[in-house]
């Protein structure tokens, strides 16, 4: 791989990429990683790699080092055609007798239309269900699912969709295993550790800051309505790197590239909670253009925590959402050079923003 090429323009030619794919990227192109033979900072634990290899379910493992807000699980696997239900389990211990307390039980079911229930078992007693009523598993069809852990909840996706939120009811630090149990295929298990700041991250008009998720020293958290100046002008190849989270009941949110000088916007992001549209549109010469709004998936869903990257090429944006291509934008404003201004408003928490 050659460390010559552009990070986000790197990370942007895969409509595809998944978000641990994403991290994985960003590390290869960090500059932490100029030492020859070092080809990442990611910290890997892999369970299994082997794509010949089936990982026998029921499954129980220890996870090494416990969890903490950051990482990333990812299972690739895929559901058998008779299937009728499986479950992933972050455990406290791997106790039978009495059977060990369960953080996060994780249940796909695949009677009549199909649902996912979540829950949590203490002391040999489950609590009360959270059901999800999609179903993103098909039988004898192949998926990947990403189990994001935060300081207050998991967050998971599968095939690159977000999914479902899923609170704290156990305390973080005592879940060290997990079960993997009833009808389905598992080829690979992976710990990813979400360190990657990016290659040459630099703040945007604030000193850096590791969010970890959202782990803020107290106070340094970003206040929305937010504004600030990018490290550099806008020019092709300049990246923006936005972490947050939606508030619990949102309406929108807006993410603005703007000037200084003017009131002319060259990029303007809107996703619109409520009936799930991603508006896209420029503000030049005090009037607003037409509307841009379509999308493959709607990509933000209440309380979900996001990483969003714009980057900025010779003809358009590339917008990622947690490491998946979202959509494009050409150009309306030609000179970029006058765009050096990032504005966050509307019901987000904004944890970290970066420019490169």
């Amino acid at each position: 791989m050659n460390n010559a090429l552009d990070l986000g323009d790197f990370l942007l030619s895969f409509p595809l990429c998944s978000l641990p794919e994403l991290l994985l990227f960003q590390s290869l192109f960090s500059k932490k990683n100029k030492q020859k033979g070092s080809s990442c900072s990611l910290v890997l634990r892999n369970l299994c790699c082997n794509q010949q290899r089936t990982i026998i379910i029921p499954y129980v493992g220890t996870i090494l080092g416990g969890l903490v807000p950051g990482e990333l699980i990812v299972l690739h696997g895929s559901v058998p055609d008779d299937a009728d239900r499986f479950q992933v389990d972050l455990q406290c211990g791997s106790s039978i007798k009495p059977r060990a307390d369960v953080a996060f039980h994780f249940n796909p079911r695949f009677k009549w239309s199909g649902c996912v229930v979540c829950n949590t078992l203490e002391r040999e007693k489950w609590g009360w269900e959270e059901i999800t009523y999609e179903m993103p598993f098909q039988k004898g069809r192949p998926f990947e699912i990403v189990i994001m852990i935060l300081k207050d909840k998991f967050q998971v996706s599968v095939n690159k969709k977000h999914l479902l939120l899923y609170n704290h009811r156990i305390s973080l630090e005592r879940i060290d295993t997990l079960g993997i149990y009833g009808k389905v295929q598992i080829k690979s298990i992976e710990f990813v550790s979400n360190s990657v700041q990016g290659a040459q991250p630099s703040s945007v008009g604030v000193t850096k800051i590791n969010t970890e998720n959202g782990e803020m020293p107290d106070g340094l958290q970003f206040g929305v309505p937010y504004v600030g100046k990018l490290v550099s002008a806008l020019h092709p190849g300049c990246t923006v790197a936005i972490k947050g989270e939606v508030n619990k009941n949102p309406k929108s949110f807006t993410i603005n590239l703007k000037s200084s000088d003017s009131k002319d916007i060259a990029l303007h992001l809107n996703p619109r909670l409520k009936n799930k549209v991603f508006v896209r549109n420029s503000y030049l010469h005090d009037s607003w253009g037409e509307e841009e709004k379509e999308v493959t998936d709607f990509p933000f869903s209440p309380g979900m925590y996001f990483e969003l990257i714009i980057f900025c090429d010779a003809h358009q944006f590339k917008v990622a959402v947690n490491g998946v291509h979202t959509l494009e934008y050409k150009h309306r404003f030609k000179q970029l050079e006058k765009i050096n201004l990032l504005e966050v408003t509307g019901d987000v928490q904004l944890l970290d923003v970066r420019s490169w």
